[in-house]
Formats: C-alpha cells, structure tokens, sequence
C-alpha cells in the first residue's frame, strides 16, 4: 500500500479508503460485510470512512462496522483510521440535523456509542448548514477535538467560498482542517477545473474524492445497457436512467483506453485520480472483496502516456 500525508499533518493515509455509505447497512448481508472490512484491512486499506446516516437505516453500518471491529479486529484499533461525519437528518428532530454545535456533539456521541469506541481519528461536518454562523460550527469541531472525541476533523460537500473560510476559523481556533470530501471522477472533475485541488493543497488541506466511479458508471455494468438491479434503474436512487445514457459514449471510448492500458474501466478511472498527488486517498466502496480486490489492482499503475492523458481530456473535459 501507498501512503501520503493528509495536507500538512503528520497523519498518513493509504491511498485507498473503504467508504461503508452502501452494503453495509442493516438491509445487507453481516457475513459480507465482515469479510470485505477484514479483507482491506489485510490489504492495508485501514481507513474506514462512515457517517450517522449511512445504512439503511441511518446509523446501521456505524452499527454493523462496530460489530466486525468487535468480533475480528478489535486489537487492531490504533492500526487503523476510522472516521465518521454529521450534518445530514438522522430524524425530524430539529437537534439531529445540519450543523449547529448541538448537533454536531450530540451527533458526534451518538456515533461513538453505534461504533463503539472511544474516539474517532477523523470527525466531519457533512454539510454546510446555511442557517448556523460557520464559527459556531467550526468551534464545536474544534472541541470535538478538544474533549477526545476525535484526534482530526474535516468537512465534506462545502461550497468552495465557505470551506475556505471555515479553514481560516479553525486555522485561528488551533484545530486545523486537515482534509476535504469532494466529489470527483472523470465523468466530474468540477473540482479540478475550478482549482479547488490546486487551493487545497496551497491550504495544506487534504483532499479526498468520493463517487470516484460515478457511481458506477465508470464500471463496465452500464458499457451497452442499465441492469435491471442497478442503481440507475431504481427511482429512489441518485443515479439517473437519462445521465446513464447521455455518458453511453464516453464510457465506451474511456473503456478502450483502459483496455490499452492492460486495466479494467474501473482501475484506470481510480489510477487516474491518484496520478495527481494532490489527490491524499480515494473513498472507494464495495460490493465484495473480489470487487475491492479489483480496486487494489489500480494501484499497479499510476503512470499515463502523454497520449493517453490527451485522450482522456478530449472525453472528458
């Protein structure tokens, strides 16, 4: 496994990161789950990345992850890297929603409690919360750190004006921003064109994407039709059947180029993003070990051709 600095800090990450937002909530199989968390581990992708409403239910894979890390991996905990974020609703209470101080703390403990341990290394804000000042919600993730609960904190999803202001306040606050969630893959590369990876490494931030497959597109499922089980072809999903369709082309060009290059799809889109070492790790999920085994294989080659990169420009810029 590969290893670099988040930002500034002393912290070191590998490059691949096991994100638990799908297969690892109650409605999935424990017995997988348990066999893909140990697996990366093995593997030395030791970086867990949850958040209090991921299932489904909200809060079950904090729950299912906590029972694994019970039952297989609980003399591994200072080998390993587990965060977790608040700011989405966990219910209709106003308390257990955004990013006020309350619900960031209580949000905070609770997730503590579903895991089961004594801190996290790293602790979110998941969303900026237009109704709160942002110094309120940066002093309580400043505290979280103060009173134990988490050795780092980080935001995800923040528009790029105010995550750059919250990294001055907890700059000012003595409790840094060591690390940024944003999503980014070569069907979006957003935060790219807008020198927001270029701004965060001048920061010292680290910056960590996530839908790095665009959720899924960048697999060969969706090469020549939608699958009746995927996600595109369910309406509750964030993936639209019109989307899909509108990138049938694209993914087929980018598939050839990864064939060239000896790789699935799926590798060449994660090898990629972590060709730009600005780029500290990549929140990849799964839906088995075999497919996490397929991850890891990106990791063989970060090394891209002047022509290759034009290529990939050309389709995706």
């Amino acid at each position: 496994m590969i290893y670099r600095h988040l930002g500034r800090s002393g912290l070191k990450v590998p490059v691949l990161s096991l994100g638990l937002w799908h297969n690892f909530g109650e409605f999935d199989d424990l017995s997988n789950a348990d066999k893909i968390i140990c697996g990366a581990f093995d593997m030395e992708i030791v970086h867990f990345d949850l958040a209090n409403v991921y299932g489904p239910p909200v809060g079950s894979a904090e729950i299912n992850f906590g029972k694994v890390l019970r039952k297989s991996l609980s003399t591994h905990r200072d080998e390993m890297l587990i965060s977790s974020k608040a700011g989405h609703p966990m219910s209709e209470s106003p308390y257990m929603d955004f990013s006020s101080r309350k619900s960031l703390i209580s949000g905070c403990d609770q997730s503590l409690k579903r895991v089961g341990i004594d801190y996290f290394d790293i602790f979110y804000s998941h969303r900026y919360d237009p109704n709160t000042p942002l110094e309120e919600s940066m002093s309580a993730l400043d505290y979280i750190v103060r009173s134990g609960r988490a050795l780092y904190v980080g935001l995800s999803k923040y528009p790029v004006e105010k995550a750059f202001e919250a990294y001055s306040i907890l700059q000012r606050l003595g409790t840094p921003c060591v690390v940024n969630q944003e999503r980014y893959s070569l069907l979006n590369r957003d935060i790219d064109k807008r020198g927001i990876l270029e701004q965060n490494a001048a920061l010292g931030v680290g910056t960590i994407p996530f839908s790095v497959l665009a959720q899924g597109q960048l697999t060969d499922r969706y090469l020549t039709s939608i699958p009746i089980n995927s996600r595109a072809a369910k309406e509750s999903g964030f993936l639209k059947v019109d989307e899909v369709r509108a990138n049938f082309d694209i993914v087929n060009k980018l598939n050839k180029v990864a064939e060239s290059r000896g790789q699935t799809l799926a590798q060449m889109s994660l090898s990629w993003i972590l060709s730009d070492e600005r780029v500290s790790t990549i929140l990849t999920g799964a839906s088995s070990l075999e497919q996490l085994k397929g991850s890891v294989g990106a990791l063989d080659n970060f090394i891209f051709t002047d022509e290759e990169l034009r290529l990939i420009d050309d389709l995706t810029k």
